[in-house]
């Protein structure tokens, strides 16, 4: 019995070997992105888990990095500039998180979830032969043990790596932010010489607005294809938006009709939000878009329909037609 005993402590003990976690930071080379902090405080709760470094890699992001060292449960901050590493490039990207990689034995190598780094791990996989988890929502107690969403957040499943090196990525709205540090050091890293697969950087057709930015902001209104034109977006839901204080956003029926522009899209196969208000304007509801909202605080449903899926889970509903009820509610905001 006694033999046993030892045994399963020190398979207890191995499970939970001290490692390093690698975060990469999200950002836009000016300002870090908050998801950031919010995939900060989930690396925190990695059991075994004793140090975080926060990669910065970028271009000209020298105040990104002045903002990731006050990020509450830093180790440090390592710094990489490279005019390849200005936009994400993902073949190039890949490669420095390997060298980072082999460099300092990280076990676990984090991001928030975003389309940046659904094209950037599974390349470090291929590289690192293992196999990432995206998308977590919840980190077990024990090592390796996590919990993600499936089948578009109608399945909640719990899945356990075994892997020596970990890829993960967070869903920010899933965790609270971390809160702030007193500021930890500040390392540069030089980048290694990058071979690339030939992948070219052209141009960025996301517009720059001081609008609340869809990802983080508190109030979203998004529209369907209730509101039948991308001039409707303008004339009805824009001034919508301005009234509240609210980001604008979209099903993914009104972004593949060419309503709207595809950085709006909320749901499965477009962003993940959870703000303290959710409105959906002309929205009737397809678990692609439900994927995308349903953890909001409160939801706000419009719609014709009375038999819209989007009523299901919202918190408030008004059947009417939105053309005559968002001038009404303007007017009473």
């Amino acid at each position: 019995m006694a033999s046993v005993l030892r045994s399963a402590a020190r398979r207890f003990t191995i499970s939970r070997r001290n490692y390093a976690t690698l975060l990469v930071a999200e950002h836009d080379n000016k300002a870090l992105n908050p998801a950031t902090l919010q995939a900060a405080a989930a690396a925190a709760k990695l059991p075994g888990s004793t140090s975080l470094d926060i990669l910065v890699c970028g271009n000209n992001s020298s105040a990104v990095a002045d903002a990731a060292a006050k990020v509450g449960g830093a180790s440090r901050v390592l710094h990489v500039e490279h005019e390849k590493l200005a936009n994400y490039m993902p073949d190039v990207t890949a490669e420095l998180l390997e060298h980072l990689q082999k460099s300092n034995s990280y076990k676990v190598i984090c991001s928030p979830a975003s389309s940046t780094y659904k094209e950037v791990l599974p390349r470090l996989a291929a590289k690192l032969d293992t196999q990432p988890i995206f998308d977590i929502v919840a980190v077990g107690q024990e090592e390796g043990v996590f919990t993600r969403p499936m089948y578009a957040g109608n399945a909640i499943s719990t899945v356990k790596s075994t892997d020596a090196t970990q890829l993960l990525t967070f869903r920010p709205t899933a965790f609270e932010p971390s809160p702030a540090g007193s500021g930890v050091a500040i390392e540069k890293v030089d980048a290694p010489s990058f071979e690339g697969t030939g992948i070219e950087w052209l141009s960025n057709s996301e517009k720059t607005s001081d609008k609340p930015q869809l990802s983080t902001a508190n109030r979203v209104i998004s529209g369907g294809r209730g509101l039948k034109n991308g001039e409707n977006f303008e004339k009805v839901l824009e001034p919508f938006c301005d009234k509240l204080g609210a980001a604008m956003g979209a099903s993914r029926a009104a972004v593949d009709a060419g309503f709207v522009p595809n950085e709006l899209q909320i749901g499965q196969t477009g962003k993940v939000v959870a703000p303290e208000l959710y409105i959906a304007v002309g929205v009737s509801g397809a678990i692609q878009h439900l994927a995308g909202m349903k953890d909001s605080k409160t939801i706000v449903a419009i719609n014709k329909d009375a038999d819209a899926p989007i009523f299901q889970v919202s918190d408030y509903g008004l059947v009417a037609d939105l053309f005559e009820a968002v001038p009404e509610i303007m007017q009473k905001v």
